[in-house]
């Protein structure tokens, strides 16, 4: 039986997530945008069986949904909002029916099925072409005033469920005063009606970090990196890095890493990223100071039921490649838990970036990234390159050092090393795709 779920909370030292009763939160989440939109119960059960099988803690899901999720119902034919008497849809009207399985009646089975397979939802209110439609089809229909009240329907509506963590934004810029008084009004009804108070935060555009507008915003607890799709080299790290250094401390992570099988800068041409590009920016992400990481399929978050040539899923072509079904069993998404596992093995609350542990470093592609506890220190090496470490980092006068291979999720003992000077270690193997993480543990 599985345990009941809290809400959870920032950690004392403002680094981490944590569950009510102390206890460390590892946040591996799924990106699965259109989840409320175009699944039904069944798919939905077998979905979501699927990532807590895989280790996943969190899905991350919009309510109003970018793809035309206002006009085009879900599965059971129904739409979230009415419209009001200008035939706009309404924030302020939800479209709730006494007698009918409705759209937010479906929300509900989709949380209540998440929480008793021991999964959060990092649940968007909306999609943020429906305040700023930069690009994307929108329409705009959200108000300061109509922003409060949605709020307050979701506060309420939701205020016993407990695996939920807010995510305002949604892949849309705040570029007018406006924009950032509906996050704040929709914010704010939240918490009126959220007697849990329940954690908030903000997913920005690609390649941007919600502390770039909101960090210092009474309402955000943490913040959300997009490091985005559009490099073919992987260098979150950076931008882990700075959120990592702000002040005032709040929690960090990258919650829109590379999709797996998404075109390289939105270009088929260019290729696909791969699982060898998922686990670089996991391993990278969390060295840096991220509390977790959300991993991401192009064909998962809009739930695809095929290959096309672009997302109005019209015509065959080679944009999105696979369904949603065949998605779910792709290699990346399998090695996700063994980033979890790893991190969750030793001591996780006192973990933190370091990369003076290394006595040289690589450039680009080839970068080496480190954390470390008291007793304990990880280096990634995202191509099996030799990595040279400065001893006496970490409590003991001897260390024991093995190798973690990020692909199958097993440790090899290479050997008791005194910790002192300088040390080379080279991986068992070499060039793309042959990522190994250093563990050095005190004697």
């Amino acid at each position: 039986m599985k345990k009941e779920l809290s809400a959870l909370r920032v950690s004392d030292n403002n680094r981490f997530l944590i569950q009510e009763d102390g206890a460390s939160f590892f946040w591996l989440g799924d990106t699965a945008w259109e989840l409320f939109h175009r699944l039904d119960r069944e798919e939905t059960e077998l979905y979501l069986r699927n990532r807590a099988e895989l280790g996943f803690t969190v899905v991350q899901a919009v309510a109003l949904a970018e793809l035309e999720g206002l006009s085009t119902p879900n599965r059971y034919g129904r739409l979230p909002l009415k419209k009001n008497e200008r035939g706009e849809y309404d924030p302020s009207q939800p479209h709730v029916e006494a007698g009918v399985y409705d759209y937010w009646d479906h929300v509900d089975f989709v949380m209540e099925k998440a929480a008793s397979f021991g999964i959060y939802i990092a649940l968007l209110p909306t999609w943020g072409d429906k305040y700023h439609q930069a690009w994307g089809k929108g329409p705009e229909i959200f108000t300061e005033s109509n922003a409060k009240a949605y709020g307050q329907f979701l506060g309420k509506r939701f205020a016993d469920k407990s695996n939920i963590v807010w995510v305002l934004g949604g892949d849309r810029p705040l570029a007018k005063i406006e924009h950032f008084q509906i996050n704040r009004a929709l914010a704010e009804g939240i918490r009126e009606a959220d007697a849990q108070r329940k954690l908030i935060t903000f997913h920005p555009k690609g390649g941007e970090s919600s502390s770039c507008h909101v960090h210092n915003e009474a309402w955000l607890d943490f913040n959300m990196i997009q490091s985005g799709h559009g490099q073919s080299d992987r260098n979150n790290y950076a931008k882990v890095g700075r959120d990592y250094l702000l002040h005032p401390v709040k929690p960090t992570l990258d919650a829109e890493p590379c999709y797996e099988d998404h075109p390289i800068g939105f270009n088929p041409e260019n290729g696909y990223f791969d699982a060898a590009d998922v686990r670089a920016a996991a391993y990278y992400a969390v060295f840096a100071g991220g509390f977790g990481h959300t991993y991401g399929h192009h064909s998962v978050w809009c739930m695809s039921r095929g290959q096309y040539s672009s997302l109005d899923f019209s015509d065959e072509g080679a944009y999105v490649i696979m369904s949603w079904q065949e998605a779910v069993q792709r290699p990346g998404a399998a090695q996700m838990r063994h980033v979890r596992a790893l991190l969750e093995s030793r001591p996780f609350l006192e973990r933190v970036p370091d990369q003076e542990l290394l006595a040289g470093n690589y450039n680009g592609a080839n970068y080496i990234a480190a954390t470390r506890g008291s007793d304990y220190a990880f280096l990634y090496t995202p191509n099996g390159l030799t990595i040279r470490v400065k001893m006496g980092k970490i409590t003991g006068e001897q260390v024991k050092a093995s190798w973690f291979d990020p692909r199958q999720g097993t440790i090899t003992e290479i050997g008791r090393f005194d910790n002192a000077g300088i040390l080379a270690f080279t991986p068992p193997s070499s060039g793309r795709g042959n990522d190994w993480v250093l563990v050095l543990d005190s004697m």
